[in-house]
């Protein structure tokens, strides 16, 4: 891989206010819900460290000051656990503090999602950089990001994740005009925000993962604001088009969309049943219910 094309910086927007999830997340932020036993941000930056990124910027907003916690050191915690032998518990918090260089900055408005990413500009500079979304949290057995960041090392493209959706459900997402599809790749001739199935150029949904030329910064700033007066990423990646070729990556598997609620507890029996420590048992507790319920 060229040098130049070396990705170590990721931008992790986590400004929103979470409603979908009331009261749950009126005096907390919804990235600090957790999944299992690990806040749903947590799985969000490890996925990021994994795939070789070293430099995180997350964009926050008001109420948002237990993110920057949750990552710092707590040096009353750590005497806790030190002093009570729970030195598994005492590895795992101080673990977090060195995942990554992670820094914060806030929003300051909720002007959509395009504006968070150019909140990132000057931390980004010219360097190419992964955008992850909180809601999506993928499973550590996915390659997805790491496919990305190499396929922007061989073409030196911007690079969307996209994903085959219901044709009924492709409302609720960006979706993507695909063209010379290659096995997991193809390039994106268009994109249009949240279409009605009969006017969908495809059902490629743009989910939750991007890779970036710091060229999508002054696509950014030519965006009209739309509903809201928010600025969509979507209608960036639209203009950017103009400019670069965008590479899309097509993936099936691994995602949980933790924005909806059946996903989101969808993703917490997944996740339990996979662990060591508590998949036994709790396939019997799930069991019971079942039983119990005549499910």
């Amino acid at each position: 891989m060229p040098t130049d094309r070396v990705v170590r910086k990721a931008v992790i927007p986590a400004a929103g206010l979470g409603t979908r999830f009331l009261p749950a997340t009126k005096a907390q932020p919804k990235e600090m819900l957790p999944v299992v036993d690990r806040p749903s941000i947590q799985y969000v930056v490890e996925e990021a460290v994994a795939a070789g990124i070293d430099d995180i910027l997350i964009i926050t907003g008001r109420n948002k000051r237990s993110l920057e916690d949750h990552f710092d050191r707590n040096f009353e915690l750590e005497y806790h656990l030190a002093e009570k032998g729970k030195t598994d518990d005492l590895a795992d918090v101080i673990e977090l503090a060195d995942l990554a260089d992670i820094h914060f900055v806030r929003q300051g408005e909720p002007l959509g999602l395009g504006h968070a990413v150019s909140v990132a500009r000057k931390h980004v500079g010219d360097n190419p950089f992964v955008v992850l979304l909180g809601d999506d949290i993928m499973h550590q057995r996915s390659h997805l990001l790491k496919d990305m960041i190499a396929t922007y090392g061989e073409t030196g493209s911007s690079t969307v994740a996209l994903m085959e959706v219901e044709p009924a459900a492709i409302s609720a997402y960006g979706c993507a005009a695909p063209e010379g599809r290659d096995g997991s790749l193809c390039n994106i001739v268009d994109v249009v925000e949240k279409p009605k199935a009969e006017d969908a150029p495809s059902n490629l949904a743009i989910v939750g993962r991007y890779l970036f030329t710091p060229a999508i910064f002054d696509a950014i700033e030519h965006v009209e604001p739309g509903v809201g007066g928010e600025i969509q990423l979507t209608d960036a990646i639209g203009l950017l088009l103009k400019e670069e070729t965008v590479k899309g990556q097509i993936f099936e598997e691994g995602r949980f969309d933790i924005g909806n609620k059946i996903e989101y507890l969808r993703a917490t029996v997944e996740l339990a049943l996979e662990r060591d420590d508590l998949g036994a048992e709790f396939r019997e507790v799930l069991g019971e219910i079942v039983r119990r319920h005549n499910i």
